[in-house]
């Protein structure tokens, strides 16, 4: 959102655009309460009860009466990033992955871990979990990945709330990154660029390295859904074919009519959509939407009003 809002302003002088990082909750609470124009998040508006709010039916009295749009324009592949002890190329397994983050499994030398990862030297070392404390799309995503793809040893709903009961809380993704940065034989969640820009070293799953391209092919077979509100992607979690399953679409949520700035809005989410800035993405830990998406996305955008 920085480099979009630099590229933005460098082209459209006078333009004032501020942005907060404030993680996905966060960001839907105020979109839907009205004080901004646009949220991104890391999941789209649910349409299901939480807490006693929906929050699509809140985001529609925000737009006066018309929906609220989620835009899926980024895919941001989330890494199970780590700092064990001489390590590092350390492979895990949906089924591990959930164990280690309930505290099933409790040491990096675990006869488990130690069979997804031959010849690989394990410290005899506990294992310090983190996970996000506050509301996050990250981890809804992490979550809807376990639930679907360790659905025998994880035992939680989806939820951007983290659900289980192990493991230490760090507010938002500079709070885990810091934590796994400082912390031997730690690990947590987080998204690519984030890992990236402070050097932690991703787990690859089930043998298939994180990178852009592996990404592209979890989100080549995703189903789209199109209505209304927006484009919401249907992901399968278990796709093969040297992919990589643990990923996530980041969405900007925005009226469809009614909303404040709509030309403004409508710009910035074309240039977003752009080839040229799509083709920027993987640079900053992103994956580019596919041309098909591309254009389905760019012919939302061009009816906000």
């Amino acid at each position: 959102m920085e480099k979009l809002i630099q590229d933005y302003t460098a082209a459209c002088p006078g333009t004032t655009i501020d942005y907060t990082t404030s993680g996905s909750g966060a960001g839907v609470k105020a979109f839907v309460g009205g004080t901004v124009d646009l949220a991104g998040s890391d999941s789209p508006l649910s349409r299901k009860e939480r807490d006693g709010v929906i929050e699509t039916e809140k985001a529609e009295k925000r737009c006066l009466g018309n929906p609220a749009l989620n835009l899926p324009l980024a895919l941001g592949p989330i890494a199970v990033a780590h700092n064990v002890d001489g390590v590092t190329n350390l492979n895990l397994t949906a089924d591990l992955i959930a164990r280690i983050f309930t505290g099933d499994i409790t040491r990096w030398n675990d006869r488990a871990i130690a069979a997804a990862n031959p010849g690989t030297a394990l410290p005899d070392a506990r294992i310090a979990v983190f996970y996000r404390a506050d509301e996050s799309g990250t981890t809804e995503n992490f979550t809807k990945y376990l639930s679907a793809a360790a659905d025998s040893t994880w035992n939680h709903d989806a939820a951007k709330k983290w659900p289980a009961a192990w493991g230490e809380g760090k507010e938002k993704t500079a709070g885990v990154a810091d934590a796994v940065t400082g912390t031997p034989n730690s690990i947590t969640y987080l998204e690519w660029g984030a890992a990236l820009e402070r050097g932690l070293r991703p787990a690859r799953i089930d043998g298939v390295e994180l990178s852009g391209e592996s990404a592209s092919r979890t989100l080549a077979a995703a189903e789209v859904e199109e209505d209304d509100d927006g484009l919401r992607l249907n992901i399968d979690y278990t796709p093969g074919d040297d992919a990589y399953p643990l990923i996530m679409a980041t969405y900007e949520v925005v009226c469809s009519s009614g909303g404040p700035n709509p030309g403004l809005v409508r710009d910035l989410l074309g240039l977003f959509a752009s080839p040229e800035t799509q083709a920027s993405l993987e640079e900053l830990g992103y994956a580019p939407l596919p041309d098909s998406l591309r254009e389905k996305v760019n012919r939302s955008i061009s009816t906000i009003q």
